[in-house]
């Protein structure tokens, strides 16, 4: 689970003429696309449908109606290997070829590869690691200690010198380890698991008319938190303990969530939405460009790492209904530094 939870960002989808991975800030249609397990309680596939009847802008061009079985562990022995590179971090995919190559390519209207992770991973970069942003809050707080996670009054200068520091000690060691294990990620954006607060999504709901929906899936997050105090209090969290027993996991939080137009997209079109729903990004840039490291960019959500399962203990559970704990907050927000900064 350290990588995220099983089978979640495992595949991706691959534009061949380009050369690059599939987002759906710039391939809108990706939404279009639906999947589900086979079994929910023991999964052996996910089941990929199509909700159009042609490839997509092409009305004339049919397609089938069938669906696309696919094993969550396929055999990758003497598959071809595709480099790609992903917000910076390259990484390289099993490509699953013939059949599933087709499907995919068929309703797109252009090439496209179908990739598997396997056992690859991705390397987490910029001051995401929980052991970079550890050492981020620290230095601030050891030059002020009234200032919580802020800069200390050193300015942006003091800042650069701060993370510089950070990024040395990431890569030479140091002698004080944080919470929060960084074994790599898979196709997720830039770490394992990202967090939102239903309370902020519905100040989100709440920019738009009567009748037009949020679709709080459009934020991608694969934990979502009920009763939170107020809206965009999960700017300050830094840990969160999920459950009560044995079995609690801890996450550690350690950068903010960065947006971009996919929240934009009709999913019932695949095109930008032409509604007040299709304004939604500069509707929440209005207030929410709250991060100076992303200052285009307005914030919902914090990205984070699974911390490190104590001795005797199997593995952490996070199971849908566990009550979440607040364990710790950050004095001031976080500031999202990143190389070649590409937000989804």
């Amino acid at each position: 689970m350290y990588t995220g939870f099983p089978h979640d960002r495992r595949f991706m989808l691959y534009k061949v003429d380009e050369g690059v991975n599939m987002h759906i800030a710039h391939q809108t249609e990706m939404c279009l696309f639906t999947t589900a397990f086979d079994d929910p309680e023991n999964p052996t596939k996910v089941i990929v449908e199509y909700s159009l009847d042609h490839a997509f802008d092409k009305p004339g061009q049919k397609v089938g109606s069938e669906e696309l079985s696919v094993s969550l562990t396929p055999d990758t022995a003497g598959l071809d290997q595709v480099e790609i590179t992903m917000h910076s971090s390259p990484c390289v995919g099993f490509d699953l070829g013939g059949d599933y190559n087709k499907w995919f390519s068929d309703r797109f209207g252009y090439e496209v590869k179908f990739l598997y992770i396997g056992s690859n991973s991705r390397k987490v970069l910029g001051n995401m690691p929980p052991n970079v942003a550890g050492q981020q809050r620290q230095q601030r707080r050891d030059n002020d200690p009234a200032d919580g996670n802020g800069n200390g009054g050193r300015g942006w200068l003091g800042s650069l010198t701060s993370t510089a520091t950070s990024l040395v000690s990431s890569i030479t060691g140091s002698n004080k380890m944080y919470d929060g294990v960084d074994q790599g990620i898979s196709f997720a954006d830039v770490a394992p698991y990202l967090v939102v607060s239903e309370k902020s999504w519905e100040d989100a709901q709440r920019r738009l008319p009567e009748g037009e929906v949020m679709d709080i899936s459009k934020f991608r997050p694969n934990i979502i938190v009920s009763g939170a105090e107020g809206e965009w209090e999960e700017d300050f969290w830094a840990e969160l303990r999920v459950g009560d027993d044995a079995a609690a996991a801890k996450l550690v939080l350690t950068q903010n969530c960065a947006r971009c137009n996919s929240l934009n997209v009709d999913y019932a079109t695949g095109k930008v939405g032409a509604g007040e729903a299709g304004k939604i990004l500069k509707k929440l840039q209005k207030d929410r460009r709250v991060d100076p490291g992303a200052k285009w960019s307005p914030v919902f959500g914090r990205y984070g790492f699974l911390a490190k399962v104590p001795e005797g203990k199997s593995a952490a559970e996070i199971k849908v209904g566990d009550r979440v704990t607040v364990l710790k907050r950050n004095g001031e927000r976080t500031r999202f530094e990143w190389p070649n900064l590409s937000t989804n």
